[in-house]
């Protein structure tokens, strides 16, 4: 059965109404990285960071997967699938996608602010200031802070190697090292690239087509296309 990786950033989740981050209107239009994204920040000012993150998880809360989420969890159907996504919401989880890697956390886990690796799951939307892990520390979000390593890139660079085909969707290709994981594809790998906007290309070396379509609109056909011509084999 053949691989397919699917790499997707901000763009995937646009289309179901979650803010994105570059965007003149997006999530850091009313925030400073410094102030809500950083392990200093989470020392410095714990309340806005906590309350940052609550605001997030409320608002995935009262979003639904889009086209494209479904689309992609239709591939596995008939196809070997791993998405790898550097999103935080669980949108491609609630679709149907069951082989997620998540490279930079998830908003719907707190970890221990001592163990990286105790990860617990949150009800609801609101992590109280004084919530604590099972070791007894304090519990912040599951997710990679500006200046944190990136523990999942390695793994996520190993299913990249395997992939026989690659769908890149809604990402700029522009924050690392997420965006070198193009690099670690076979160079006869075909890769598509579903994104409105002018990604950085530069990186990829492989055969590559371009759909210059939003998620929602430009996933679904190129989905439907890779269905028909598995059935055909």
């Amino acid at each position: 059965m053949k691989k397919i990786v699917v790499f997707t950033g901000a763009g995937v989740s646009a289309d179901s109404g979650l803010a994105t981050f570059r965007d003149a209107d997006g999530l850091w239009a009313n925030y400073r990285i410094e102030d809500v994204c950083t392990p200093e920040a989470l020392a410095r000012n714990r309340a806005l960071v906590i309350e940052f993150y609550n605001k997030r998880r409320r608002e995935l809360l009262t979003t639904q997967p889009n086209a494209a989420h479904e689309a992609i969890a239709r591939l596995e159907q008939a196809y070997d699938v791993e998405v790898v996504t550097q999103n935080v919401d669980d949108l491609h989880e609630r679709a149907g996608s069951t082989r997620v890697t998540h490279l930079h956390g998830e908003l719907r886990k707190l970890r221990s602010s001592r163990n990286p690796d105790l990860v617990v799951p949150i009800e609801g939307w609101e992590q109280t200031l004084d919530a604590t892990a099972p070791d007894g520390s304090l519990l912040r979000p599951h997710i990679v802070f500006f200046g944190e390593s990136v523990p999942m890139f390695e793994r996520a660079a190993q299913i990249a190697q395997q992939a026989d085909l690659m769908l890149v969707v809604g990402t700029s290709l522009a924050v690392y090292p997420a965006a070198s994981l193009v690099r670690y594809v076979r160079p006869e790998i075909p890769i598509f690239l579903v994104d409105p906007g002018q990604p950085d290309t530069a990186g990829i070396r492989n055969p590559l087509t371009v759909v210059r379509k939003r998620a929602a609109e430009g996933v679904p056909p190129l989905i439907d296309e890779l269905l028909r011509a598995a059935a055909e084999k």
